[in-house]
């Protein structure tokens, strides 16, 4: 997940949330997917916002219109215990 915000000055509501309470669950095509968010910081931070803006010109646009870097969030699927 891109916390782009369209390019605003701020982060959105939801990348703050995320941080918050990582535990999350998300609807995908196939079904219900119980997920943690983990920021990703560094060169791993920066080849995912590669592969957004890769697939997205709206996502260098966003870039361009900010002076923040922008976050970049892994949902990573949570191994159930048991």
């Amino acid at each position: 997940m891109a916390a782009s915000k369209a390019g605003a000055p701020q982060n959105p509501a939801r990348y703050h949330n995320l941080l918050a309470h990582p535990d999350v669950i998300i609807e995908t095509p196939e079904g219900v997917e119980h997920v943690h968010a983990d920021e990703l910081t560094g060169a791993e931070r920066d080849a995912a916002w590669a592969r957004f803006t890769e697939r997205s010109p709206g996502f260098r646009r966003y870039e361009q219109t900010t002076t923040r870097v922008i976050p970049v969030v892994a949902l990573r699927r949570r191994v159930s215990a048991g």
